[in-house]
């Protein structure tokens, strides 16, 4: 196991998200963002949007895990993995997979200690996301 691995929580499948300097994240669940949030000058009126999970669906009878069937539009990511902000000797470089980029979706890259929702941009025909998908990739800066 790499470095940075030691430092995620809540790896579920470590052969298949572990390299020798990346660990590949999952996502847990997908919020859609239902109210606004507030952010003035000195914080004391920050305020959380509001969300509120998006529906998931199965794709076939036998399934084990269900799917989000995403349109166009900005949502939020939550994933599995955690970081164990002491294990974690700098910050690690948060990245979109290719696989989501190829069919429209993105995030923004990050350098980050800790790991919180983050927005996910759906553009056009829109994507459709499996429970678990690896939808990031976290490597040493």
């Amino acid at each position: 196991m790499s470095g940075l691995a030691d430092a995620v929580d809540g790896i579920v499948h470590e052969p298949t998200q572990v390299s020798d300097s990346a660990v590949d994240l999952t996502v847990a669940e997908v919020y859609e963002v239902h109210g606004p949030g507030r952010v003035d000058f000195g914080g004391g009126e920050l305020t959380e949007a509001d969300v509120v999970p998006h529906s998931r669906t199965w794709r076939d009878e036998g399934d084990e895990y269900q799917w989000w069937h995403l349109e166009a539009g900005t949502y939020l990511l939550e994933y599995n993995e955690s970081l164990a902000g002491e294990s974690l000797s700098d910050e690690a470089l948060l990245q979109p997979r290719t696989e989501i980029l190829e069919r429209g979706a993105s995030h923004p890259s990050l350098r980050v200690d800790t790991l919180s929702r983050i927005p996910l941009t759906v553009g056009g025909a829109g994507i459709r996301l499996k429970e678990n998908a690896r939808v990031s990739t976290l490597s040493e800066v």
